[in-house]
């Protein structure tokens, strides 16, 4: 079954609404509801392994955060809300939100039809919201972790990973690379 996206334009709550139960992956820019693409077996892969390295980290961490599949919505303004391919949040959520109240890290998997949002739009908004300290983004393709870090008041630092650790400082755990590209 074809959904039909509403052509007026909207604030999140009314999106919210619109959207819940709904099926489908639908994000909110600028007002206008925007359908997600389906997804190849490799980024299905990859977003479930960052799933678990996060969860795992947090586990191995002993930290009181909890880690979210996609599904879970970042409110970026009253005019726009995504929806990460997973998400790190370390304050207690209300189990009836369709949103992330405050979320530290989020993370993004590249494919064609996200990467130039992904590495450019999506940059500046997660980063507009002031919990978000850390943007992975993963490429699955080139095998590469991108890591933004916000850096206190500083300027957002940037991490290009192909090996090693990643560190999450706050909220005080780290990850290897190759955890987020589903290597053990």
């Amino acid at each position: 079954m074809m959904t039909a996206l509403p052509k007026i334009k909207m604030k999140v709550p009314q999106f919210l609404e619109w959207g819940d139960g709904r099926e489908g992956k639908f994000e909110l820019v600028n007002g206008e509801i925007i359908m997600m693409s389906p997804e190849r077996v490799r980024h299905n892969l990859v977003k479930g392994a960052a799933y678990r390295a996060l969860d795992d980290a947090v586990a191995e961490a002993n930290l009181p955060c909890t880690v979210y599949t996609d599904g879970m919505t970042v409110v970026i303004d009253e005019d726009t809300a995504r929806v990460p391919d997973a998400a790190v949040q370390c304050v207690e959520q209300d189990q009836d939100s369709l949103i992330l109240d405050a979320p530290i890290i989020v993370v993004e998997v590249l494919s064609p039809s996200t990467e130039r949002d992904d590495t450019g739009v999506k940059l500046v908004e997660y980063f507009s919201v002031p919990s978000i300290f850390h943007y992975l983004i993963v490429d699955p393709v080139k095998a590469v972790v991108v890591h933004h870090a916000r850096a206190g008041a500083g300027p957002i630092q940037t991490r290009i990973l192909s090996d090693g650790i990643v560190d999450l400082s706050p909220p005080g755990m780290s990850v290897a690379v190759k955890r987020f590209l589903g290597s053990k």
